[in-house]
């Protein structure tokens, strides 16, 4: 197994241990996390802005607050928040780190990261360390799941079925036909787009694979037409939340749709496994992809 695959499959365990940590009392994300109310902008690079999309999603749309997601090169200047909150594996990302400076001293900060002892410790205000949840592989998989399970059992979520779900998504059989097709398109429905975005870019990175990502409703909008034999549709949701009619619309492309309906970071999992899979199916390495590097510092 490569290193990126033995990191997929420690999800289900990562997710148990971040849910604790967010019932913890006294413990730093109870401490550190927004409030309920706060007006909030989520930052991050790369996976972290999509999984910052994600939660802003679910913290808005749940009643807990204004919350907006941006990447961190371009949040507006001169807007007015309770907490910016950073989302950096590392700790060490260029321009997380640029933002953080420039927020000090005016603007409230957490940083959510699997490095407390990094350079993002010394710029924001508090830290949520996720060491637990740590990766050797350039790409993602663990501690972006992790994240945000921590994210959403802290607005309150009962997530105490998902480390199951996350098992059965490692041990069924990966869809049929998936390793075969030359085109994905993945799609989703409010904080479950960022959940898309997410998985066309772990297709990307590992496996150079020709992908993309879309809300559901402008697929129809465009997107649609290049859909057809051997291309996938992946739809993160409730096969039966689709919207009226799309099914039947990618069938008569000839694509494939894939409709898992297990909750969508469980189902995230599932694409984990098919990237790794195609990588290896076509010579690539995983845990080294091709022009990236764990972290994007700049000179």
């Amino acid at each position: 197994m490569s290193q990126t695959e033995i990191e997929i499959a420690t999800q289900p365990d990562c997710w148990r241990q971040a849910v604790a940590l967010a019932r913890t009392p006294d413990g730093p994300a109870s401490a550190s996390l927004p409030r309920p109310g706060e007006r909030v902008a989520v930052v991050g690079c790369g996976t972290s802005w999509f999984i910052a999309q994600a939660y802003a999603a679910l913290r808005e749309s749940g009643g807990h607050g204004e919350t907006d997601a941006f990447p961190a090169s371009e949040m507006p200047a001169g807007r007015t928040y309770d907490r910016v909150v950073a989302l950096t594996r590392s700790g060490t990302t260029t321009e997380v780190l640029e933002l953080l400076r420039r927020l000090r001293g005016h603007t409230p900060t957490t940083a959510v990261t699997a490095v407390p002892r990094s350079p993002v410790a010394e710029l924001a205000d508090a830290v949520v360390p996720l060491g637990f949840a740590d990766e050797t592989s350039v790409v993602q998989t663990r501690f972006a799941s992790t994240e945000l399970v921590l994210l959403r059992a802290h607005l309150g979520e009962d997530l105490g079925h998902l480390p199951q779900q996350g098992h059965s998504a490692l041990d069924e059989p990966l869809p049929a036909g998936v390793l075969e097709a030359e085109q994905f398109t993945f799609l989703g429905q409010g904080w479950a787009y960022g959940i898309a975005q997410e998985a066309a870019l772990k297709m990307r990175e590992a496996a150079c694979a020709w992908t993309e990502a879309y809300p559901v409703m402008e697929y129809r909008h465009g997107p649609i037409s290049v859909t057809g034999p051997g291309r996938v549709a992946w739809w993160f949701g409730d096969p039966a939340a689709l919207p009226p009619g799309l099914a039947d619309d990618i069938a008569r492309t000839g694509g494939q749709l894939v409709a898992l309906g297990r909750d969508p970071l469980s189902d995230l999992v599932v694409v984990h496994r098919l990237a790794a899979a195609l990588a290896s199916a076509r010579g690539l390495d995983p845990d080294n992809p091709r022009h990236l590097t764990r972290s994007v510092i700049l000179a």
